[in-house]
């Protein structure tokens, strides 16, 4: 008797499975699959090509890594270089560069040794000054690596500095404050059993155009990453966006017939639904992009979400705005349109993720 009742359940249940596999996008937002690189070297070089993109993809400590070590590596290679100069030109072995002796031109005044270049390639990248360091305007040499070192070190920091304000600007970056449940249900809404999630703004500024979109990712039988477009709507705005971000919005996806949800649960497969949510700031019409991502197991089953009652000093900080995520028992009274045509079989196995399976007699 309890095993049929934990069968009919499974049926009557079939998004609520608990799935052993990688997921493709963590629950903030970031991507966890990789490319599949033909070989380490061929990623390096793909990595060279792509620069821009490789380095705008890295976290902020490789960053910041990059951007000391790059300026270091800069100094020492113009350090050696002086260095060379200097030993090439004779400058190392003159005692006093005060008084040089007569015919010798020195290159670069006092510099005596390694330490003395390294110091004297970075006064001169930085510009703060040489003090008794100085090029000599007779050693056509010298001028031409002082030109070199300025033109390439222009470039970088002109790189560097880029990279950090695209870093800084990012769409993803930007949206922090935009929080998506981190559950989905199902219940009824109007006569209609219906998937929903719910997003909270804790932005200090309003956000406009907030249009949403979702895949269904699946993994069949036949080990092939099946892409669905799912559509969520805010009451009755259909396809259009959002006017006015207002928190926390509810975005619902009736489980119809044609839903692709109805495929998936008598199938044995993995799947997992990723929303994006794309809005506009309303001063200065930025973008800002965010996404999340829900397993089986995220999907509460027969639940909807608490009440909102009231949008004044509530919602200020992340723990206030979770309970605007608090979920409710729903009970579901409506015949569930997804086992129709499997209850009409003798034998239903339900098996999502490739492992277990539940059979009704």
């Amino acid at each position: 008797m309890t095993s049929t009742t934990s069968d009919q359940k499974a049926v009557s249940c079939p998004l609520m499975t608990k799935p052993q596999r990688q997921r493709l996008v963590s629950k903030d937002g970031r991507s966890l699959m990789r490319g599949n690189a033909p070989g380490y070297r061929e990623t390096w070089f793909g990595a060279l090509r792509d620069m821009w993109g490789t380095w705008l993809a890295l976290r902020w400590r490789w960053v910041v890594l990059a951007f000391c070590g790059s300026f270091l590596l800069h100094w020492l290679l113009f350090a050696v270089l002086w260095y060379l100069l200097a030993r090439v030109n004779g400058d190392l072995d003159v005692p006093n560069h005060d008084s040089p002796p007569p015919g010798h031109v020195l290159c670069v005044k006092h510099v005596t040794g390694f330490t003395a270049a390294f110091s004297f390639a970075l006064e001169t990248q930085l510009t703060i000054g040489y003090g008794t360091m100085y090029p000599n305007a007779d050693c056509p040499t010298a001028i031409a690596l002082l030109a070199l070192q300025m033109l390439l070190g222009l470039m970088l920091e002109a790189f560097i500095t880029g990279a950090f304000v695209a870093k800084f600007s990012r769409p993803q970056k930007r949206c922090g404050g935009i929080l998506f449940s981190p559950h989905a249900v199902v219940c009824e809404v109007r006569g209609q059993r219906c998937l929903m999630f719910r997003v909270c703004n804790l932005l200090p500024r309003p956000l406009v155009d907030v249009c949403v979109s979702a895949i269904l990712y699946e993994e069949r039988d036949d080990h092939e990453l099946h892409q669905t477009a799912m559509d969520f709507t805010i009451d009755n705005l259909g396809s259009r966006p959002c006017p006015l971000f207002l928190s926390p919005l509810t975005f619902y996806h009736p489980i119809t017939p044609s839903s692709p949800l109805n495929n998936t649960p008598t199938s044995q497969s993995h799947f997992e639904l990723v929303v994006f949510l794309t809005a506009s700031q309303e001063s200065t019409g930025s973008g800002y992009h965010k996404r999340t991502s829900y397993l089986p197991d995220e999907i509460q089953y027969g639940s909807c979400f608490a009440r909102v009652t009231s949008l004044h000093g509530k919602g200020r900080n992340k723990s206030e705005s979770m309970r605007y995520f608090d979920t409710q028992p729903c009970p579901l009274t409506l015949p569930n349109t997804h086992t129709t045509d499997a209850l009409e079989k003798e034998h239903v196995v339900v098996q999502i993720n490739g492992e277990g399976s539940d059979r009704v007699e």
